[in-house]
């Protein structure tokens, strides 16, 4: 009880699941996975713990089924050097289903999951379901799986487009001052008001929570565009703004 009240305790963040299953009922057992980052087979682990101790603890499940893969830094390494300096540490934990373990993994492999921990949660239902039980059970990771690959896409795509706006706003304020001309009050003030409408961050939270992938990309491709655009004009202004002071001034 002591172990539990410590890992119920503990100061850390407890983990979130990224994707979670629909329930799979077959002659009274029940199955359902959760997918969750892991970074390492440690996280892995308490990972596992927190389901079985925490989301599970007033209804334990028969079998916590588990399984990660997981890219992590080799021995003496920084991770500076690029992809060499990690490998790829993978593992499972059947929980008393035979065999269960490898299924997920296997699942995650073909699924090119990283960086991950799946758990698969049986409640037995009293009647065995012999070969059957695996299919539940991959069938339940392939989804979490499939899932946790979009939401980190997303994510990747929300990141990018964050740093795109960033940089769209730092060139378009530069245009600003190219286009400038004599710094008078009012045109300071325009020229602030511009940097501050610039430096607004869009709000992307609709995009994420319905999952639109496709609307990512296209506003990615559009901020893209917009930058070349920007950088275009700023090419030009630059050009004319030198043009137009004397060569005795420069």
């Amino acid at each position: 009880m002591a172990n539990l009240d410590s890992f119920v305790k503990s100061s850390k963040p407890r983990p979130t699941p990224i994707a979670t299953s629909q329930e799979i009922r077959d002659r009274g057992s029940t199955f359902v996975a959760n997918a969750y980052r892991a970074c390492s087979p440690q996280e892995a682990g308490e990972v596992v713990k927190h389901v079985k101790h925490v989301v599970h603890g007033s209804k334990p499940a028969t079998h916590e089924i588990a399984a990660w893969r997981c890219m992590v830094l080799r021995p003496g390494h920084t991770g500076l050097a690029g992809p060499d300096d990690f490998q790829l540490q993978a593992g499972s934990d059947d929980d008393g289903e035979k065999w269960a373990g490898e299924k997920i993994l296997k699942v995650m492999q073909t699924e090119s999951v990283l960086d991950a921990a799946v758990i698969v949660s049986r409640w037995y239902g009293g009647t065995m379901l012999g070969p059957a039980r695996f299919s539940h059970v991959e069938t339940c990771t392939r989804e979490v799986c499939r899932m946790f690959k979009r939401k980190d896409e997303m994510d990747e795509c929300i990141s990018t487009l964050n740093s795109l706006d960033d940089l769209l706003a730092n060139l378009r304020s530069q245009l600003d001052d190219l286009r400038g001309g004599e710094p008078t009050a009012t045109l300071a003030e325009k020229q602030l008001t511009s940097r501050n409408e610039h430096a607004k961050q869009p709000d992307y939270t609709a995009i994420v929570l319905a999952e639109d992938l496709p609307k990512a990309k296209r506003l990615i491709n559009a901020r893209e565009k917009a930058i070349q655009a920007v950088k275009l004009s700023i090419g030009k202004s630059a050009s004319s703004t030198a043009a137009r002071i004397p060569k005795s001034a420069q």
